[in-house]
């Protein structure tokens, strides 16, 4: 325990020290006049046409990787000293965040017009790759006192306004056109804590684009700046000049620093998911009266049936559950590799519900970015302990006795089989020069927390486990294994995983959009009380569907539950997977890196699901059958 702690100690004090990591703060900044306000630039983002207010399909292509605000071939402007990175949590650079300072300037309550940042030239073959992102949906993302720089947004469905992260890169037109935005008004809302402190309390963009070609060099900056000057297009047949400008206006507010996020979190759709949450909710309530109506009727009936017959008497085909008695808790098939799987969909059940329930009370805001996913990482980790202990105790339980190698595969197999992927996919990123590519440091570091805190904890885990009593069968098992017989279709492993699978992917359906939509697209997420009631609606379901079929299951007389009980509750994985491959709405993924990014991530998010589910079929079956045949009398 000792040296747990102390690897913990030193961990803190490396990312301490490190200059690539840091846990931002969330205090509010008090600015005087004419103080300067940071503006950082982050990477840039797609999006899905389908999510835009103002673009209808138009055919072109989707990515799903961002880049460097800097990238070369976008060729925005720099400061005058260069670009200087700034400090990034753990979470923020596994997700992709690149963020740099920028050269704006701006400085509480001075106005600026048509402030000119630089003049740059753009090669055909740059022009091109603009183009093609333009149509692409690129996103800038710029931060303002940690809060985003957003367009205004009315929702179509609902008619409600609120300010969108981040604004396009460049439009098109009727003609399919892509002009690319080099104008910016950039609108500060402050409000006056005091005299002479004030406080930044949103951000809003509204990008132009301006031809300035036709203009002459000495022009003012009226003529610079003017509305009604025609767009900018970036042709593939020549080079082309274009110039950079920026306004800033300062909007006096009444919202207080404290609700300053407000107006961003927005809640998308909200009859829709309280529609979802009522419906699946009495789907919950149906399965519970089923399950109810076997536990105190049916089993009922049946024990008292059996207990007063002879064993060795006929006992109706109804009663077949009774019959596999001295098989039920035979050790199943690869019990090692069975009782990792659960240790692991263990691991991560406990991960999604506290990361779950510490941002359902606002401790992990979007303020402190990057806190969200550092936290869930940090979660991981510390819970390699409850992986191994389950693991180990559930292998000892089920006769096994190699109990090193256990210790040893528990850690290592599922963090190493993820690790594995996302080595894998981010060779892609880095074929696409994607900002979201992890670096080798951070690739280091991971592999450092994994062997130093990981390992150990799931030592840990293991020893306590082998402390503990094994869990006695309430019944004797026999020698010989009773042969099963042939099984109903309908009760075959794979009909029965789709069958089941459907239920509990249903409770979570429409938060599975909201999710992948603030993955790949860069949209803030934050209605975590729908969430957090639908994942317990999805384990409740889980739980209630794998219990009634395992329960059929037995009573058709095929005792090797363990396994099946597994599929059953991971079945919602498999439309999970198919979910995310229709989210895109139809429009057609760019180049075989956007695919295999897509479809490699989704198929962990997928894995990740049925371990979790999974392993609640697995333990909600494993206390139910205990249960009913506790009840039985076996002389």
């Amino acid at each position: 325990m000792f040296s747990v702690l102390s690897n913990l100690i030193v961990l803190v004090y490396l990312i301490g020290l490190s200059t690539a990591f840091y846990l931002p703060g969330v205090a509010p900044t008090n600015y005087k006049k004419g103080a300067n306000i940071p503006l950082l630039v982050n990477h840039l983002t797609p999006s899905l046409h389908h999510l835009s207010n103002n673009n209808q399909k138009t055919g072109d292509r989707t990515y799903v990787y961002s880049y460097d605000y800097y990238y070369p071939k976008f060729h925005f402007c720099q400061p005058k000293n260069g670009p200087v990175k700034q400090l990034e949590s753990l979470g923020s650079i596994i997700f992709g965040d690149r963020i740099f300072n920028s050269p704006f300037e701006i400085n509480m309550l001075e106005e600026k017009s048509c402030e000119t940042l630089c003049s740059t030239t753009y090669t055909k073959v740059d022009s091109v790759f603009v183009n093609r992102n333009i149509r692409a949906g690129y996103n800038h993302n710029w931060i303002v006192d940690g809060l985003p720089a957003a367009k205004l947004v009315i929702e179509e469905r609902t008619k409600s306004k609120f300010y969108g992260s981040g604004f396009r890169i460049g439009e098109t037109d009727n003609q399919k056109k892509a002009h690319l935005f080099n104008h910016f008004d950039i609108g500060i809302e402050y409000h006056e804590r005091d005299k002479d402190n004030y406080r930044v309390v949103g951000v809003t963009v509204k990008p132009y684009s301006l031809d300035r070609n036709k203009v002459g060099k000495d022009a003012g900056k009226e003529e610079l700046c003017n509305l009604e000057l025609g767009p900018v297009f970036l042709t593939k047949e020549s080079e082309t000049s274009v110039l950079f400008t920026y306004s800033v206006s300062f909007i006096k507010s009444e919202t207080a620093w404290a609700t300053r996020w407000d107006k961003y979190l927005h809640v998308y759709d909200p009859k829709i998911q309280w529609f979802s949450l009522v419906n699946f909710s009495l789907i919950v309530l149906i399965l519970g009266i089923i399950i109810a109506h076997i536990l105190t009727r049916t089993l009922k009936n049946d024990i008292v049936k059996y207990n007063e017959v002879n064993l060795d008497d006929d006992i109706s085909d109804e009663s077949g559950w009774k019959l596999v008695h001295g098989d039920v808790f035979r050790p199943p098939k690869q019990k090692m590799l069975l009782s990792i799987l659960i240790g692991s969909g263990v691991q991560i059940f406990l991960m999604v519900f506290v990361t779950i329930v510490f941002a359902l009370f606002g401790l992990l805001s979007p303020s402190n970015r990057g806190a969200l996913s550092t936290f869930t990482f940090v979660l991981y980790i510390f819970f390699s302990i409850a992986a191994s202990f389950v693991s180990a105790y559930l292998y000892k339980s089920f006769g096994g006795d190699n109990w090193k190698l256990n210790m040893i595969l528990t850690p290592v197999t599922v963090p190493g089989t993820l690790f594995l992927i996302f080595v894998f996919l981010n060779f892609f990123l880095i074929y696409v020069e994607s900002s979201g590519a992890i670096p080798i440091g951070t690739m280091f570091a991971i592999i450092f927390i994994w062997f130093v805190v990981s390992i150990p904890l799931s030592v840990l885990g293991s020893i306590l486990a082998s402390k503990k009593a094994v869990l006695t069968n309430p019944v004797r098992t026999n020698q010989i294994p009773r042969q099963i017989p042939t099984q109903p279709w309908y009760l075959r492993t794979l009909p029965i995983l789709f069958m089941a699978g459907i239920f509990p992917f249903g409770s979570i359906a429409v938060e599975m959009y909201f999710i992948y939509s603030s993955l790949w697209f860069n949209r803030i997420y934050y209605m975590f009380g729908f969430l957090f009631f639908c994942f317990l609606l999805m384990i409740l379901t889980t739980s209630l569907i794998s219990v009634m079929m395992i329960y059929y299951t037995l009573c058709a007389e095929n005792y090797q539950w363990q396994w099946k009980s597994v599929f059953i509750g991971g079945g919602c994985a498999i439309y999970v997977f198919l979910h995310s491959l229709f989210l895109t709405g139809g429009e057609r993924l760019g180049g075989l890196s956007s695919i295999v990014l897509y479809v490699g991530y989704s198929l962990v998010i997928s894995l990740l699901v049925f371990l979790c589910c999974g392993s609640i079929g697995f333990i909600s079956n494993l206390i139910f059958v205990r249960q009913i045949y506790a009840q039985i009398k076996i002389d």
